[in-house]
């Protein structure tokens, strides 16, 4: 850990702790064509209703995430928003994240692992009032025993915490930070930073906890993409370059710190500006081509994916021919 980053003094770091994030996407910007409301049919074959089609205005860590993984997958979720059925681990992670967030409420000494686990029934019932898809988890469990287990498996994380840091020792100047700058190009950064924490000094550490497993060295790079992304908010927010990115790894009990500086936080713009660039020609061009990996079997969109014999749905936006869309750069839309 970095010395004297135990207590905060200072103030935010970034401004919009009381914005609403986008939950929906990326889109949520003026559109540059948008199409009335509509029907989608989902992996399921349940029908949903689709809100008015807008082109991205800005990126996130998951979503830049999703199009590095597969553009179609991209287009499914920001686009399409075709609906997701509730994962059990992604659920649990929320609720976990939570727990972690309430905790710093009460006083310093009372931060104690007996009390993270006490508000975890309370916090499950306030995510299943706020989500009511969340109980089709446990539908089928009647008798509550693999509710039982997951609710066990959430105090396992949460405990685990508190062998990785010590709550008592800390004073978050944010926690669950909407954060969102605006690049001179014009692109739009937007993320949610689990905690952060400002020595008296005024250095800035970004910490975000991982209710899994730590990966393996050779792929630790890209899990530091998202905290040098939020980095990169900070730095163009505020003019400060964070002194420590940490990622707290409840599932394995690691911790994986990155000190980074100004020449990171560049390359990253730059990928950034390369990302947005392909997704700015898959918009006008309709071409949102699927990536085949070991991800697939997880995915929910199979029912629509060319690779698995299925069709996604008609393109709701207009499309261009691929040498005059070329020939426009920059924004596609303001926000």
């Amino acid at each position: 850990m970095v010395c004297g980053m135990e207590t905060s003094s200072e103030g935010p770091v970034a401004d919009g702790g009381a914005s609403a994030p986008v939950t929906v996407g990326d889109g949520g910007g003026a559109a540059a064509s948008s199409v009335p409301e509509a029907a989608v049919v989902g992996s399921d074959g349940a029908v949903a209703p689709r809100a008015v089609v807008a082109a991205p205005s800005g990126l996130s860590p998951s979503r830049a995430g999703d199009f590095m993984q597969c553009p179609l997958l991209y287009r499914f979720r920001v686009i399409d928003r075709l609906p997701e059925k509730p994962s059990e681990a992604a659920t649990r992670g929320t609720l976990v994240h939570a727990v972690l967030e309430r905790l710093f409420d009460a006083p310093a000494a009372e931060r104690t692992a007996p009390r993270a686990r006490s508000l975890i029934p309370a916090q499950w019932e306030r995510l299943r009032e706020a989500r009511p898809e969340l109980t089709e988890l446990f539908a089928d469990d009647p008798e509550g025993e693999r509710l039982a287990r997951w609710l066990a498996e959430a105090e396992q994380l949460v405990e685990r915490w508190f062998t990785l840091e010590d709550p008592t020792r800390l004073e978050p100047a944010e926690r669950e930070l909407f954060v969102e700058a605006e690049l001179e190009s014009g692109l739009r950064l937007r993320g949610i930073i689990d905690r952060v924490d400002v020595a008296p000094t005024g250095e800035v550490r970004i910490v975000d906890y991982k209710t899994g497993k730590a990966p393996r060295p050779e792929y630790a790079e890209d899990a530091l993409f998202q905290m040098k992304f939020y980095a990169l908010v900070v730095w163009r927010l505020k003019g400060i370059v964070p002194r420590r990115l940490q990622l707290v790894y409840l599932g394995s009990g690691d911790v994986l710190t990155y000190d980074p500086v100004v020449a990171d936080l560049q390359r990253v713009e730059r990928k950034l500006h390369a990302l947005w660039e392909a997704i700015r020609r898959a918009t006008e061009t309709g071409d949102w081509r699927p990536r085949p990996t070991k991800l697939c079997g997880w995915c929910d969109h199979q029912a629509h994916c060319p690779e698995f014999g299925g069709t996604p749905p008609p393109y709701p936006l207009p499309v261009r021919a691929a040498e005059s869309a070329g020939r426009e750069q920059g924004r596609m839309g303001p926000d």
